[in-house]
Protein backbone atom coordinates (compact mmCIF):
# COMPACT_ATOMS: atom_id res chain seq x y z
CA UNK A 1 0.00 0.00 0.00
CA UNK A 2 3.09 2.46 0.26
CA UNK A 3 4.36 1.76 -2.99
CA UNK A 4 0.85 2.64 -4.20
CA UNK A 5 0.46 6.13 -2.63
CA UNK A 6 4.17 6.79 -3.17
CA UNK A 7 3.62 6.32 -7.02
CA UNK A 8 0.34 8.91 -7.51
CA UNK A 9 3.00 11.91 -6.96
CA UNK A 10 4.95 10.73 -9.17
CA UNK A 11 2.58 10.55 -12.12
CA UNK A 12 0.96 13.94 -10.59
CA UNK A 13 4.72 15.05 -11.42
CA UNK A 14 5.09 13.81 -14.63
CA UNK A 15 2.02 14.76 -16.25
CA UNK A 16 1.97 18.53 -14.92
CA UNK A 17 5.15 18.24 -16.47
CA UNK A 18 4.23 17.19 -20.10
CA UNK A 19 0.96 19.07 -19.45
CA UNK A 20 2.87 22.49 -18.93
CA UNK A 21 6.09 22.08 -22.03
CA UNK A 22 5.61 21.09 -25.65
CA UNK A 23 8.70 18.70 -25.08
CA UNK A 24 9.47 18.15 -29.22
CA UNK A 25 13.15 17.03 -28.09
CA UNK A 26 11.07 14.44 -25.78
CA UNK A 27 8.56 13.47 -28.26
CA UNK A 28 11.76 13.08 -31.20
CA UNK A 29 13.32 10.61 -28.84
CA UNK A 30 10.31 8.17 -28.66
CA UNK A 31 9.55 8.32 -32.40
CA UNK A 32 13.32 7.76 -33.24
CA UNK A 33 12.88 4.55 -30.67
CA UNK A 34 10.06 3.20 -32.44
CA UNK A 35 12.23 3.31 -35.56
CA UNK A 36 14.93 1.56 -34.03
CA UNK A 37 12.96 -1.03 -32.21
CA UNK A 38 13.12 -4.71 -33.55
CA UNK A 39 10.46 -6.51 -33.69
CA UNK A 40 11.29 -9.16 -30.77
CA UNK A 41 12.72 -6.24 -28.56
CA UNK A 42 9.19 -4.18 -29.11
CA UNK A 43 7.67 -8.07 -28.25
CA UNK A 44 9.60 -8.00 -24.70
CA UNK A 45 9.10 -4.62 -23.53
CA UNK A 46 5.36 -4.40 -24.66
CA UNK A 47 3.97 -7.74 -24.05
CA UNK A 48 1.23 -6.67 -21.97
CA UNK A 49 0.53 -4.62 -24.82
CA UNK A 50 0.13 -7.34 -27.35
CA UNK A 51 -1.29 -9.22 -24.51
CA UNK A 52 -4.62 -6.95 -23.82
CA UNK A 53 -4.81 -6.04 -28.01
CA UNK A 54 -5.39 -10.00 -28.44
CA UNK A 55 -7.51 -9.66 -25.71
CA UNK A 56 -9.57 -7.00 -27.04
CA UNK A 57 -9.80 -8.27 -30.47
CA UNK A 58 -10.90 -12.03 -29.04
CA UNK A 59 -14.52 -10.23 -29.51
CA UNK A 60 -14.69 -10.59 -33.17
CA UNK A 61 -14.63 -14.24 -33.02
CA UNK A 62 -18.36 -13.72 -32.25
CA UNK A 63 -18.99 -12.21 -35.16
CA UNK A 64 -16.54 -14.77 -37.19
CA UNK A 65 -18.45 -17.39 -35.91
CA UNK A 66 -21.78 -16.34 -36.29
CA UNK A 67 -21.68 -14.83 -39.91
CA UNK A 68 -20.02 -18.38 -40.33
CA UNK A 69 -23.09 -19.70 -39.07
CA UNK A 70 -25.95 -17.88 -41.05
CA UNK A 71 -24.16 -18.27 -44.39
CA UNK A 72 -23.67 -22.22 -43.94
CA UNK A 73 -27.21 -22.58 -42.03
CA UNK A 74 -28.80 -21.97 -45.99
CA UNK A 75 -27.22 -25.66 -46.68
CA UNK A 76 -28.09 -26.91 -43.51
CA UNK A 77 -31.11 -29.75 -43.99
CA UNK A 78 -32.44 -28.68 -40.74
CA UNK A 79 -32.59 -25.36 -40.79
CA UNK A 80 -33.50 -25.13 -44.18
CA UNK A 81 -36.97 -27.26 -43.14
CA UNK A 82 -37.38 -24.72 -40.44
CA UNK A 83 -36.92 -21.43 -42.18
CA UNK A 84 -37.50 -22.52 -45.62
CA UNK A 85 -39.98 -23.98 -47.92
CA UNK A 86 -40.23 -27.14 -49.97
CA UNK A 87 -38.79 -27.11 -53.68
CA UNK A 88 -40.44 -29.51 -55.83
CA UNK A 89 -37.75 -29.08 -58.45
CA UNK A 90 -34.56 -30.32 -56.03
CA UNK A 91 -37.12 -32.30 -54.08
CA UNK A 92 -35.96 -30.24 -50.61
CA UNK A 93 -36.01 -27.21 -48.49
CA UNK A 94 -34.59 -23.81 -49.93
CA UNK A 95 -34.57 -20.98 -47.95
CA UNK A 96 -35.84 -18.76 -51.06
CA UNK A 97 -33.79 -15.95 -52.14
CA UNK A 98 -35.20 -12.89 -50.33
CA UNK A 99 -35.20 -14.65 -47.24
CA UNK A 100 -31.32 -15.70 -47.51
CA UNK A 101 -30.61 -12.17 -48.42
CA UNK A 102 -32.80 -10.44 -45.64
CA UNK A 103 -31.37 -13.12 -42.93
CA UNK A 104 -27.68 -12.32 -43.94
CA UNK A 105 -28.19 -8.98 -44.31
CA UNK A 106 -30.04 -8.30 -40.50
CA UNK A 107 -26.65 -8.44 -39.20
CA UNK A 108 -24.70 -6.22 -41.35
CA UNK A 109 -27.85 -4.14 -40.73
CA UNK A 110 -27.26 -3.88 -37.24
CA UNK A 111 -23.37 -4.01 -37.35
CA UNK A 112 -23.59 -0.78 -39.27
CA UNK A 113 -25.47 0.88 -36.66
CA UNK A 114 -23.53 -0.69 -34.40
CA UNK A 115 -20.77 0.47 -36.02
CA UNK A 116 -21.90 3.92 -36.58
CA UNK A 117 -22.88 4.91 -32.39
CA UNK A 118 -19.83 3.10 -32.00
CA UNK A 119 -17.66 5.84 -33.63
CA UNK A 120 -19.60 8.57 -31.29
CA UNK A 121 -19.44 6.52 -28.37
CA UNK A 122 -15.67 5.40 -28.15
CA UNK A 123 -14.46 8.74 -28.68
CA UNK A 124 -16.88 10.15 -25.66
CA UNK A 125 -16.51 7.10 -23.17
CA UNK A 126 -13.33 5.14 -24.32
CA UNK A 127 -13.32 1.60 -26.24
CA UNK A 128 -12.87 -0.17 -22.54
CA UNK A 129 -16.21 1.33 -21.32
CA UNK A 130 -17.91 0.44 -24.59
CA UNK A 131 -16.91 -3.04 -25.55
CA UNK A 132 -17.83 -3.47 -21.76
CA UNK A 133 -21.14 -2.74 -22.18
CA UNK A 134 -21.97 -4.33 -25.65
CA UNK A 135 -20.74 -7.91 -24.24
CA UNK A 136 -23.21 -7.01 -21.64
CA UNK A 137 -26.32 -6.45 -24.00
CA UNK A 138 -25.04 -9.21 -26.70
CA UNK A 139 -25.47 -11.84 -23.17
CA UNK A 140 -29.27 -11.10 -23.48
CA UNK A 141 -29.69 -10.71 -27.62
CA UNK A 142 -28.58 -14.12 -28.09
CA UNK A 143 -31.99 -15.37 -26.49
CA UNK A 144 -33.72 -14.65 -29.49
CA UNK A 145 -31.94 -16.11 -32.19
CA UNK A 146 -31.57 -19.18 -29.67
CA UNK A 147 -35.45 -19.24 -29.55
CA UNK A 148 -36.69 -18.36 -32.74
CA UNK A 149 -39.11 -19.81 -35.08
CA UNK A 150 -39.67 -17.88 -37.55
CA UNK A 151 -37.34 -15.74 -39.93
CA UNK A 152 -39.10 -12.87 -39.34
CA UNK A 153 -37.84 -13.44 -35.18
CA UNK A 154 -34.30 -14.74 -36.41
CA UNK A 155 -34.19 -11.54 -38.45
CA UNK A 156 -34.77 -9.36 -35.13
CA UNK A 157 -32.39 -11.19 -33.57
CA UNK A 158 -29.63 -11.28 -36.26
CA UNK A 159 -30.12 -6.89 -36.19
CA UNK A 160 -30.03 -7.17 -32.39
CA UNK A 161 -27.07 -9.40 -31.86
CA UNK A 162 -25.59 -7.19 -35.28
CA UNK A 163 -25.19 -3.86 -33.03
CA UNK A 164 -22.89 -5.63 -30.79
CA UNK A 165 -20.39 -6.90 -33.12
CA UNK A 166 -20.63 -3.50 -35.25
CA UNK A 167 -18.59 -2.41 -31.93
CA UNK A 168 -16.86 -4.82 -31.32
CA UNK A 169 -15.78 -5.43 -35.53
CA UNK A 170 -14.20 -1.62 -35.17
CA UNK A 171 -12.50 -1.71 -31.92
CA UNK A 172 -10.65 -4.24 -32.20
CA UNK A 173 -8.69 -2.47 -34.85
CA UNK A 174 -8.81 0.58 -33.38
CA UNK A 175 -7.68 -0.25 -29.90
CA UNK A 176 -4.90 -2.00 -31.64
CA UNK A 177 -3.17 0.51 -33.26
CA UNK A 178 -2.96 2.88 -30.37
CA UNK A 179 -1.61 0.77 -27.96
CA UNK A 180 0.90 -1.27 -29.71
CA UNK A 181 4.19 0.20 -30.70
CA UNK A 182 4.83 0.74 -34.49
CA UNK A 183 6.82 -2.39 -34.63
CA UNK A 184 3.82 -4.67 -33.56
CA UNK A 185 1.01 -2.38 -35.12
CA UNK A 186 1.14 -4.59 -38.69
CA UNK A 187 1.26 -7.93 -36.42
CA UNK A 188 -2.10 -7.14 -33.83
CA UNK A 189 -3.75 -5.15 -36.41
CA UNK A 190 -3.44 -8.58 -38.91
CA UNK A 191 -4.79 -10.96 -35.53
CA UNK A 192 -7.93 -9.07 -36.12
CA UNK A 193 -8.58 -11.03 -39.03
CA UNK A 194 -7.16 -14.24 -37.25
CA UNK A 195 -9.97 -13.79 -34.95
CA UNK A 196 -12.24 -13.61 -37.95
CA UNK A 197 -11.06 -16.78 -39.18
CA UNK A 198 -11.35 -18.53 -35.85
CA UNK A 199 -14.92 -17.75 -35.40
CA UNK A 200 -15.26 -19.28 -38.82
CA UNK A 201 -13.13 -22.21 -38.25
CA UNK A 202 -15.29 -23.16 -35.03
CA UNK A 203 -18.58 -22.36 -36.70
CA UNK A 204 -17.73 -24.90 -39.24
CA UNK A 205 -16.33 -27.51 -36.95
CA UNK A 206 -19.72 -26.96 -35.01
CA UNK A 207 -22.16 -27.10 -38.19
CA UNK A 208 -20.40 -30.58 -39.39
CA UNK A 209 -20.13 -32.26 -36.12
CA UNK A 210 -23.86 -31.60 -35.64
CA UNK A 211 -24.72 -32.25 -38.99
CA UNK A 212 -26.28 -35.89 -38.51
CA UNK A 213 -28.35 -34.10 -35.35
CA UNK A 214 -32.11 -34.16 -36.50
CA UNK A 215 -34.47 -31.62 -35.55
CA UNK A 216 -34.30 -28.17 -34.00
CA UNK A 217 -31.31 -28.67 -31.86
CA UNK A 218 -28.90 -29.08 -34.51
CA UNK A 219 -28.94 -24.80 -35.26
CA UNK A 220 -29.95 -23.87 -31.60
CA UNK A 221 -26.99 -25.47 -29.98
CA UNK A 222 -24.97 -23.28 -32.49
CA UNK A 223 -26.58 -20.25 -31.24
CA UNK A 224 -26.52 -21.70 -27.43
CA UNK A 225 -22.75 -21.64 -27.91
CA UNK A 226 -22.79 -18.13 -28.39
CA UNK A 227 -23.01 -17.39 -24.98
CA UNK A 228 -19.49 -18.83 -24.00
CA UNK A 229 -17.59 -15.82 -24.74
CA UNK A 230 -19.65 -12.22 -23.20
CA UNK A 231 -19.10 -13.30 -19.31
CA UNK A 232 -15.15 -14.26 -19.66
CA UNK A 233 -14.27 -11.77 -21.37
CA UNK A 234 -16.20 -9.04 -19.62
CA UNK A 235 -14.22 -9.90 -16.71
CA UNK A 236 -11.32 -9.76 -18.31
CA UNK A 237 -11.49 -7.14 -20.23
CA UNK A 238 -12.95 -5.13 -16.80
CA UNK A 239 -9.26 -5.19 -15.69
CA UNK A 240 -7.28 -3.83 -18.86
CA UNK A 241 -6.45 -0.54 -19.82
CA UNK A 242 -7.95 2.10 -21.22
CA UNK A 243 -5.72 3.48 -25.01
CA UNK A 244 -3.63 6.02 -23.65
CA UNK A 245 -4.25 8.16 -26.64
CA UNK A 246 -7.78 7.72 -26.13
CA UNK A 247 -7.19 9.17 -22.78
CA UNK A 248 -4.74 12.54 -23.78
CA UNK A 249 -7.03 13.58 -26.60
CA UNK A 250 -9.55 14.01 -23.45
CA UNK A 251 -7.20 16.03 -21.15
CA UNK A 252 -6.42 12.75 -19.39
CA UNK A 253 -2.58 13.12 -18.94
CA UNK A 254 -2.47 11.24 -15.29
CA UNK A 255 -4.78 8.66 -16.40
CA UNK A 256 -2.48 7.89 -19.69
CA UNK A 257 0.75 7.70 -17.18
CA UNK A 258 -1.08 5.16 -15.47
CA UNK A 259 -2.35 2.97 -18.58
CA UNK A 260 1.28 2.73 -20.26
CA UNK A 261 2.71 1.53 -17.10
CA UNK A 262 -0.48 -1.68 -17.85
CA UNK A 263 0.80 -1.51 -21.19
CA UNK A 264 4.71 -1.82 -21.10
CA UNK A 265 7.25 -2.73 -18.76
CA UNK A 266 9.26 0.27 -19.61
CA UNK A 267 10.22 2.90 -17.05
CA UNK A 268 9.35 6.88 -16.64
CA UNK A 269 11.48 8.50 -19.04
CA UNK A 270 9.83 6.28 -21.62
CA UNK A 271 6.06 6.92 -20.55
CA UNK A 272 6.77 10.91 -20.38
CA UNK A 273 8.16 10.36 -24.19
CA UNK A 274 5.57 8.42 -25.27
CA UNK A 275 3.06 10.57 -23.80
CA UNK A 276 5.18 13.86 -25.54
CA UNK A 277 4.82 12.06 -28.66
CA UNK A 278 1.46 11.29 -28.31
CA UNK A 279 0.68 15.11 -27.85
CA UNK A 280 2.96 16.22 -30.14
CA UNK A 281 1.21 14.42 -32.94
CA UNK A 282 -2.44 15.85 -32.03
CA UNK A 283 -0.54 19.06 -31.83
CA UNK A 284 0.02 18.58 -35.40
CA UNK A 285 -3.42 17.35 -36.03
CA UNK A 286 -4.59 20.40 -34.75
CA UNK A 287 -2.20 22.65 -37.05
CA UNK A 288 -3.75 21.14 -40.06
CA UNK A 289 -7.29 21.92 -38.28
CA UNK A 290 -7.96 18.20 -38.24
CA UNK A 291 -11.51 17.92 -36.59
CA UNK A 292 -13.07 15.36 -34.71
CA UNK A 293 -16.74 14.84 -36.51
CA UNK A 294 -17.84 12.57 -38.76
CA UNK A 295 -17.86 15.50 -41.43
CA UNK A 296 -14.19 16.01 -40.92
CA UNK A 297 -13.85 13.05 -42.30
CA UNK A 298 -14.46 14.07 -45.91
CA UNK A 299 -13.07 17.64 -45.54
CA UNK A 300 -8.93 18.34 -46.26
CA UNK A 301 -6.65 15.81 -46.51
CA UNK A 302 -8.92 14.05 -44.65
CA UNK A 303 -10.97 12.97 -47.17
CA UNK A 304 -8.53 10.85 -49.13
CA UNK A 305 -7.64 9.36 -45.84
CA UNK A 306 -11.22 8.46 -46.07
CA UNK A 307 -11.36 7.12 -49.46
CA UNK A 308 -8.29 5.20 -48.87
CA UNK A 309 -9.75 3.34 -45.39
CA UNK A 310 -13.20 3.09 -47.42
CA UNK A 311 -12.00 1.64 -50.47
CA UNK A 312 -9.63 -0.75 -48.71
CA UNK A 313 -12.28 -2.52 -46.95
CA UNK A 314 -14.63 -2.37 -49.33
CA UNK A 315 -12.23 -4.09 -51.46
CA UNK A 316 -12.80 -7.54 -49.25
CA UNK A 317 -16.14 -7.78 -50.61
CA UNK A 318 -15.53 -6.78 -54.10
CA UNK A 319 -12.62 -9.34 -54.30
CA UNK A 320 -15.59 -12.59 -54.27
CA UNK A 321 -15.60 -13.23 -50.59
CA UNK A 322 -18.96 -13.50 -50.66
CA UNK A 323 -18.83 -15.90 -53.44
CA UNK A 324 -16.08 -17.94 -52.65
CA UNK A 325 -15.35 -17.32 -48.72
CA UNK A 326 -17.83 -19.54 -47.34
CA UNK A 327 -18.90 -21.46 -50.24
CA UNK A 328 -21.03 -24.70 -48.99
CA UNK A 329 -24.22 -23.55 -50.52
CA UNK A 330 -22.07 -23.05 -53.84
CA UNK A 331 -20.79 -26.58 -53.78
CA UNK A 332 -23.81 -28.16 -53.02
CA UNK A 333 -25.45 -26.16 -55.72
CA UNK A 334 -22.48 -27.30 -58.01
CA UNK A 335 -24.03 -30.60 -57.14
CA UNK A 336 -21.36 -31.77 -54.14
CA UNK A 337 -23.22 -33.72 -51.08
CA UNK A 338 -23.77 -31.83 -48.20
CA UNK A 339 -21.99 -34.03 -46.20
CA UNK A 340 -18.54 -32.84 -48.59
CA UNK A 341 -19.34 -29.59 -48.61
CA UNK A 342 -19.34 -29.16 -45.16
CA UNK A 343 -15.56 -31.28 -45.19
CA UNK A 344 -14.49 -28.33 -47.24
CA UNK A 345 -15.78 -25.57 -45.94
CA UNK A 346 -14.13 -26.68 -42.40
CA UNK A 347 -11.45 -27.26 -44.37
CA UNK A 348 -11.55 -24.09 -46.22
CA UNK A 349 -11.74 -22.27 -42.66
CA UNK A 350 -8.67 -24.02 -41.45
CA UNK A 351 -7.10 -22.72 -44.61
CA UNK A 352 -8.43 -18.83 -43.68
CA UNK A 353 -6.47 -20.03 -40.37
CA UNK A 354 -3.09 -20.72 -41.90
CA UNK A 355 -3.28 -18.26 -44.37
CA UNK A 356 -3.63 -15.40 -41.92
CA UNK A 357 -0.72 -16.38 -40.17
CA UNK A 358 1.43 -16.73 -42.71
CA UNK A 359 0.42 -12.94 -43.58
CA UNK A 360 2.25 -12.20 -40.26
CA UNK A 361 5.75 -13.65 -41.82
CA UNK A 362 4.77 -11.85 -45.02
CA UNK A 363 4.15 -8.48 -43.35
CA UNK A 364 8.11 -8.51 -41.98
CA UNK A 365 9.09 -8.87 -45.75
CA UNK A 366 6.67 -7.37 -47.78
CA UNK A 367 4.87 -3.81 -47.80
CA UNK A 368 1.22 -3.68 -46.74
CA UNK A 369 0.38 -2.00 -50.67
CA UNK A 370 2.61 -4.85 -52.34
CA UNK A 371 0.56 -7.58 -50.22
CA UNK A 372 -2.71 -5.69 -50.87
CA UNK A 373 -2.77 -5.05 -54.41
CA UNK A 374 -0.72 -8.44 -54.91
CA UNK A 375 -3.59 -10.73 -53.21
CA UNK A 376 -6.15 -8.70 -55.37
CA UNK A 377 -4.53 -9.84 -58.73
CA UNK A 378 -4.12 -13.21 -57.99
CA UNK A 379 -7.57 -13.54 -56.61
CA UNK A 380 -8.95 -11.98 -59.86
CA UNK A 381 -7.08 -14.86 -61.76
CA UNK A 382 -8.40 -17.70 -59.72
CA UNK A 383 -11.96 -16.05 -59.86
CA UNK A 384 -11.79 -16.15 -63.93
CA UNK A 385 -10.25 -19.64 -64.01
CA UNK A 386 -13.19 -20.69 -61.84
CA UNK A 387 -15.71 -19.04 -64.29
CA UNK A 388 -14.21 -20.57 -66.93
CA UNK A 389 -14.16 -24.22 -65.91
CA UNK A 390 -17.95 -23.87 -64.52
CA UNK A 391 -18.55 -22.77 -68.54
CA UNK A 392 -16.53 -25.24 -70.27
CA UNK A 393 -17.73 -28.70 -68.32
CA UNK A 394 -20.16 -29.89 -65.62
CA UNK A 395 -18.67 -33.33 -65.06
CA UNK A 396 -17.54 -34.21 -61.68
CA UNK A 397 -13.61 -33.58 -61.73
CA UNK A 398 -14.90 -29.79 -63.16
CA UNK A 399 -16.93 -29.33 -60.17
CA UNK A 400 -13.98 -30.49 -57.93
CA UNK A 401 -11.45 -28.12 -59.72
CA UNK A 402 -13.99 -25.59 -58.86
CA UNK A 403 -13.86 -26.34 -55.12
CA UNK A 404 -10.15 -26.66 -55.32
CA UNK A 405 -9.81 -23.02 -56.71
CA UNK A 406 -11.99 -21.70 -53.92
CA UNK A 407 -9.64 -23.06 -51.11
CA UNK A 408 -6.95 -21.71 -53.15
CA UNK A 409 -8.43 -18.43 -53.38
CA UNK A 410 -9.04 -18.59 -49.60
CA UNK A 411 -5.84 -19.01 -48.88
CA UNK A 412 -4.44 -16.18 -51.33
CA UNK A 413 -6.80 -13.87 -49.63
CA UNK A 414 -6.26 -14.54 -46.25
CA UNK A 415 -2.84 -14.28 -46.69
CA UNK A 416 -3.13 -10.90 -48.03
CA UNK A 417 -6.02 -9.02 -48.60
CA UNK A 418 -8.25 -10.45 -45.69
CA UNK A 419 -5.33 -9.27 -42.63
CA UNK A 420 -3.79 -6.37 -44.31
CA UNK A 421 -6.86 -5.03 -44.77
CA UNK A 422 -7.33 -4.26 -41.03
CA UNK A 423 -3.20 -2.61 -40.80
CA UNK A 424 -4.18 -0.50 -43.60
CA UNK A 425 -7.47 1.05 -42.16
CA UNK A 426 -6.02 1.02 -38.45
CA UNK A 427 -2.79 3.01 -40.02
CA UNK A 428 -4.01 5.33 -42.64
CA UNK A 429 -6.92 7.70 -40.53
CA UNK A 430 -5.81 10.83 -38.18
CA UNK A 431 -5.97 10.21 -34.82
CA UNK A 432 -8.62 12.44 -33.93
CA UNK A 433 -10.63 10.59 -36.24
CA UNK A 434 -9.46 7.49 -35.52
CA UNK A 435 -12.19 5.68 -33.98
CA UNK A 436 -14.66 7.46 -36.69
CA UNK A 437 -12.77 6.20 -39.52
CA UNK A 438 -12.05 2.86 -38.71
CA UNK A 439 -16.37 2.70 -37.69
CA UNK A 440 -17.09 5.07 -41.36
CA UNK A 441 -14.88 2.36 -43.34
CA UNK A 442 -16.19 -0.63 -41.45
CA UNK A 443 -19.60 0.48 -42.68
CA UNK A 444 -18.63 1.23 -46.23
CA UNK A 445 -17.80 -2.78 -46.05
CA UNK A 446 -20.95 -3.78 -44.68
CA UNK A 447 -22.84 -1.86 -46.97
CA UNK A 448 -20.99 -3.33 -49.90
CA UNK A 449 -21.67 -6.88 -48.39
CA UNK A 450 -25.47 -6.06 -48.13
CA UNK A 451 -25.47 -5.34 -51.74
CA UNK A 452 -23.33 -8.55 -52.52
CA UNK A 453 -25.76 -10.18 -50.06
CA UNK A 454 -28.84 -9.21 -52.20
CA UNK A 455 -27.27 -10.39 -55.31
CA UNK A 456 -25.45 -13.51 -54.75
CA UNK A 457 -28.51 -15.40 -54.15
CA UNK A 458 -30.25 -14.56 -57.30
CA UNK A 459 -27.24 -15.72 -58.73
CA UNK A 460 -26.60 -18.86 -57.59
CA UNK A 461 -29.76 -19.97 -56.49
CA UNK A 462 -31.64 -22.87 -58.25
CA UNK A 463 -34.64 -21.03 -58.04
CA UNK A 464 -33.56 -17.92 -59.48
CA UNK A 465 -30.91 -17.29 -62.31
CA UNK A 466 -28.75 -20.79 -60.72
CA UNK A 467 -25.83 -19.74 -62.43
CA UNK A 468 -23.88 -22.04 -60.47
CA UNK A 469 -20.04 -21.66 -60.88
CA UNK A 470 -20.34 -18.92 -63.71
CA UNK A 471 -21.27 -16.69 -60.84
CA UNK A 472 -17.19 -16.25 -60.50
CA UNK A 473 -17.20 -13.99 -63.94
CA UNK A 474 -19.09 -11.52 -61.93
CA UNK A 475 -16.87 -11.02 -58.62
CA UNK A 476 -13.69 -11.24 -60.71
CA UNK A 477 -15.29 -8.21 -62.86
CA UNK A 478 -15.57 -6.60 -59.44
CA UNK A 479 -12.32 -7.79 -57.73
CA UNK A 480 -10.26 -6.02 -61.06
CA UNK A 481 -11.96 -2.98 -60.50
CA UNK A 482 -10.56 -3.23 -56.68
CA UNK A 483 -6.94 -3.87 -58.16
CA UNK A 484 -7.33 -0.99 -60.09
CA UNK A 485 -8.28 1.56 -57.52
CA UNK A 486 -5.59 0.02 -55.35
CA UNK A 487 -2.84 0.44 -57.93
CA UNK A 488 -3.51 4.07 -58.08
CA UNK A 489 -4.42 5.12 -54.93
CA UNK A 490 -3.83 2.52 -52.18
CA UNK A 491 -0.49 4.27 -49.96
CA UNK A 492 1.96 2.32 -48.41
CA UNK A 493 2.49 3.32 -44.99
CA UNK A 494 5.14 0.52 -43.64
CA UNK A 495 7.41 1.65 -40.78
CA UNK A 496 5.26 5.35 -40.54
CA UNK A 497 4.77 6.53 -37.47
CA UNK A 498 1.65 9.02 -37.25
CA UNK A 499 3.00 11.90 -36.89
CA UNK A 500 5.07 11.19 -40.14
CA UNK A 501 1.78 9.91 -42.10
CA UNK A 502 -0.28 13.09 -40.99
CA UNK A 503 2.94 15.30 -43.15
CA UNK A 504 3.03 13.13 -45.97
CA UNK A 505 -1.28 13.31 -46.27
CA UNK A 506 -0.93 17.20 -45.76
CA UNK A 507 1.82 17.35 -48.29
CA UNK A 508 -0.69 15.57 -50.75
CA UNK A 509 2.54 12.81 -51.39
CA UNK A 510 1.12 10.67 -54.25
CA UNK A 511 0.62 6.82 -53.21
CA UNK A 512 2.66 5.56 -55.66
CA UNK A 513 5.94 7.74 -53.61
CA UNK A 514 4.74 7.06 -49.58
CA UNK A 515 7.05 4.24 -49.69
CA UNK A 516 10.59 5.90 -51.09
CA UNK A 517 9.45 9.57 -49.28
CA UNK A 518 11.72 11.12 -46.94
CA UNK A 519 9.92 13.39 -44.11
CA UNK A 520 11.05 14.61 -40.84
CA UNK A 521 8.07 15.28 -38.86
CA UNK A 522 9.80 17.32 -35.98
CA UNK A 523 12.38 19.94 -38.01
CA UNK A 524 10.08 20.84 -40.12
CA UNK A 525 6.72 19.71 -39.22
CA UNK A 526 4.66 20.11 -42.78
CA UNK A 527 7.37 19.42 -45.30
CA UNK A 528 9.33 16.29 -46.53
CA UNK A 529 11.43 15.15 -49.86
CA UNK A 530 11.60 12.32 -52.07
Amino acid sequence: MANEKEDVPIEKAAAAHIEGSSDTKEAKIANQAEHETTLWQALKENKKAALWSAIISLTIIMEGYDVGLIYQFFAYPSFAETFGQYDASTDSYQVSGPWQAGLANGANCGIIIGGFLNGFLSARYGYKKVILWSLFFMNWFIFLPFFSQTPQVLLVGQILCGLTWGVFATTGPAYASEVCPLALRGYLTCYVNLCWAIGQLIAAGVLYGLLDLRGQWSYRVCYALQWVWPIPLFIIILFGPESPWYLIRNDRVEDAYKALKKLDNKGEDSHRRTIAQIMHTLKIEESMESGSSYFDCFRGTDRRRTEVVCMTFAGQVLSGSTFAYGPTYFFQQAGISTDKSYQIAVGGTGVAFVGTVISWFLLSKFGRRTLYVGGLAIDCLILLIVGILASASESSGAKWGQAALCLLWLFVYSSTVGPICYTIISETSSLRLRAKSVCLSRNIYNITQIIANIIEPYLINPTEANLKGETAYFWFATAFCALVWAFFRLPECRGRTYEELDVMFHQKVPARKFAKYQVDAYDNELTGKE
